[in-house]
């Protein structure tokens, strides 16, 4: 589905009521008080924040149905959380609710499984992040972490890479002129490069110099990987012969190359 159009799970978009501040807090005192009503009317009025949050996963290639609703399960699990009197705006206490859903669902659904072993290491060590976190006002080190979990700094560092999500090679990295950098521009390919194709074209041209017989007994053997043994039955010479041949040709083939 596209991203900006108007019906996403059968919500009209284009007609999803905002609320005033003055609106917000009226209808969460009701919700406080158990009234049902004003709580369906504070998530409709606040599904624009799981619009907005779901942008960011719009060049993923995910069913952005789906994050929607993954979303609104983030919004409500926030409104069921949020405590009126801390002085902070809804908003900014839903955001992370609604992302931080998205990004779990995410990871359990990803393609590139991770054990369940190291997804809860990973997720062990991101409370103690935080609490370290608010404990000493700053962010700590893995060292620190590692020390607080009991574990080594190698363990939460390969937890912590396993549930990233994965990131396209198209993803831009840097504008510069109206010139785009990609990740997979900065990619390095050690199969294609200068050296291996020059390799290539000179074992290509080594291979004509060898007659019929030796060429098939080098395609058998190292580009098919069969043994001298079943290349002698498929061609029909003894063993010996295979490995004179094959021996004779590589050595013709090294004094050209």
């Amino acid at each position: 589905m596209v991203i900006n159009k108007v019906e996403i799970c059968g919500v009209n978009t284009s007609k999803l009521p905002i609320l005033t501040e003055t609106e917000k807090k009226e209808l969460f005192e009701r919700i406080q008080k158990g009234d049902k009503k004003a709580r369906e009317e504070y998530i409709c009025g606040n599904l624009r924040l799981v619009l907005s949050v779901i942008q960011k996963f719009s060049r993923r290639g995910e069913v952005m149905d789906d994050l929607f609703q993954i979303g609104c399960i983030g919004l409500i699990k926030a409104i069921d959380n949020f405590d009126i009197n801390v002085g902070v705006k809804f908003s900014t206490y839903a955001v992370p609710m609604i992302l931080g859903e998205i990004r779990r669902y995410l990871r359990d659904n990803n393609s590139i499984r991770v054990s369940r072993s190291v997804r809860d290491t990973a997720y062990k060590a991101l409370q103690v992040k935080e609490a370290l976190t608010n404990k000493h006002s700053k962010e700590p080190k893995i060292e620190d972490i590692a020390k607080e979990m009991g574990i080594s700094k190698e363990a939460i560092v390969n937890a912590f890479e396993a549930i990233q999500d994965p990131v396209s090679l198209f993803e831009p990295v840097f504008h510069d002129a109206g010139d785009t950098l990609f990740i997979m521009d900065q990619v390095s390919d050690k199969k294609n490069c200068e050296k291996l194709w020059v390799e290539n074209l000179s074992l290509n041209q080594a291979m004509k110099k060898l007659n019929e017989r030796e060429k098939h007994i080098l395609d058998l053997r190292f580009f098919e990987g069969k043994t001298q043994m079943e290349v002698s039955e498929e061609v029909g010479i003894s063993q010996a012969q295979v490995s004179r041949l094959e021996k004779n040709a590589l050595n013709h083939m090294k004094k050209y190359m």
